[in-house]
């Protein structure tokens, strides 16, 4: 397969492994376009977003202390109630604003980074683990999480990226695992005197990693597996006092489930934490694991249906390398089908509006500019609807409803900064040689500037990366 010519792929490079293009983007890319997303691949990870930086023990402590309040309150005198409410209510408003600090952090860095492909594949991997802001607990730990546990080991091992999101609180509190104790524990047994009977084995965290996280529902894997993988995974836990080392992960030997494990085939004869570990250093490395995840890769950055011959590239690269993620990520740079010039993927609501940004040079000051736009777009932020993450396949935003909202949107994004810029020059300035001689002509046509916006940011060269 021939490669386009480089103003294509410059402006590929830009839209499709990137974020959509900012000022100046696509003529940047013009004389290397691989080696300008080579240059993006960083042994140390991503970038983090600017948010404040505060850890998952930290957070986890606010919301303990959270907690403890609530409970307080139900049990204050009618007397009190009064100042008692207003300190629970700006309690609740101060965790709400941490959550969108972290949110609208990681969007002003997509929307201005320079390095728009290691976010992307950042992102990539994120949703990949996604933990999700359906528990409360888990909704103040996701900004820690993608800063901990993700971004710095994007290019990494891939086993050290499996275990480092395995074993963070927000997956901890997500899936259930910190409650997880095995059935012939010791601490199953101190509960069953407590009278405690809802303690017991979750198989939550185990079922997921095998269908989401590593070799995918297509493995051969059995129920039996998924138990036995459970009962591996017990006493990976959170310290829940300061002296136990309150939010951050723990193993609790008293919780786990002695005696050894057969998981797809495999003996496990390890004790304590090192079973676990052992568990997904396996599954890392396994076959199913390369071919579910290359996929997935695949699908994210090409097509909804990518050719067969990259799956497989990719997929040899991956076991050649010992999921080398580096060396993967170089691998679909290298890959013709890549560079396809057809535009064959739709972008999310977070792509859309995020490349939108990117296409005026700016970042969105407040989280009242960006929140209420995905959440009416159906993609409320860090709220993924199930531990799948968010699907990004054209059927699932390409409904008509969803099209009139984002020209809804595109209007009044039109409205608000459209007389004051150049739509032709726009229409270079985002698409490059992607862009159409009807698009151009419909631009440059419009009565009126904010027209001309509005039909280039809802133009398929534009909304298709």
């Amino acid at each position: 397969m021939s490669l386009p010519s480089k103003d294509m792929m410059a402006a590929i490079a830009v839209t499709r492994f990137g974020l959509g293009a900012r000022p100046g983007e696509i003529e940047a890319a013009t004389a290397d376009p691989k080696g300008f997303l080579t240059a993006q691949i960083r042994r140390e990870g991503a970038d983090l977003p600017q948010d404040g930086g505060e850890t998952s023990a930290q957070r986890f402590e606010a919301m303990r202390d959270f907690q403890q309040q609530r409970k307080t309150e139900r049990e204050q005198k009618d007397g009190e109630a009064a100042t008692k409410t207003q300190t629970f209510k700006d309690t609740q408003r101060a965790l709400r604003d941490k959550i969108d600090a972290d949110f609208l952090a990681r969007a002003r860095l997509a929307a201005g980074t320079n390095a728009a492909f290691c976010e992307r594949w950042a992102l990539f991997w994120a949703n990949h683990f996604t933990v999700s802001s359906t528990k409360q607990i888990t909704s103040v730990l996701i900004g820690p999480f993608e800063r901990e546990a993700i971004r710095p080991y994007v290019f990494g091992s891939f086993e050290n990226l499996l275990v480092a999101s395995s074993t963070h609180p927000a997956m901890l509190t997500y899936l259930d695992q910190a409650q997880s104790i095995g059935p012939n524990s010791r601490a199953s047994g101190a509960a069953a005197r407590r009278g405690n009977g809802k303690a017991g084995l979750n198989e939550n965290l185990a079922r997921e990693i095998l269908e989401l996280h590593t070799v995918g529902v297509d493995a051969g894997y059995r129920q039996a597996d998924v138990t036995e993988f459970a009962r591996a995974l017990t006493g990976f836990s959170i310290g829940r006092d300061p002296e136990d080392r309150a939010g951050q992960y723990v193993f609790r030997e008293n919780a786990h489930e002695p005696g050894a494990r057969t998981i797809m085939g495999r003996h496990y004869g390890q004790q304590g934490l090192k079973q676990g570990l052992a568990v997904l250093s396996d599954l890392a490395a396994h076959p199913d694991t390369a071919r579910h995840i290359c996929g997935k890769i695949a699908r994210h950055f090409v097509s909804d249906t990518p050719p067969s011959s990259l799956t497989e590239r990719l997929e040899q690269r991956w076991m050649e390398t010992g999921g080398d993620l580096a060396k993967v990520a170089k691998a679909l740079i290298d890959s013709p089908e890549a560079w396809a010039p057809t535009p064959a993927k739709l972008k999310t609501p977070y792509e859309y509006t995020l490349s939108t940004w990117r296409l005026i040079g700016a970042e969105p000051s407040a989280i009242e500019r960006l929140a209420p736009i995905l959440t009416g777009l159906g993609q409320k932020p860090f709220s993924a609807p199930s531990p799948k993450g968010w699907p990004d396949d054209a059927q699932t935003w390409a409904a008509p409803d969803a099209l009139i909202k984002r020209m809804q949107w595109a209007q009044g994004f039109a409205a608000a900064i459209a007389d004051r810029s150049d739509p032709n020059a726009l229409a270079v300035q985002a698409l490059g040689a992607r862009l159409t001689p009807a698009v151009a002509k419909a631009v440059s046509r419009a009565e009126t500037r904010r027209e001309a916006f509005a039909l280039l940011v809802m133009s398929p060269e534009f909304q298709r990366r």
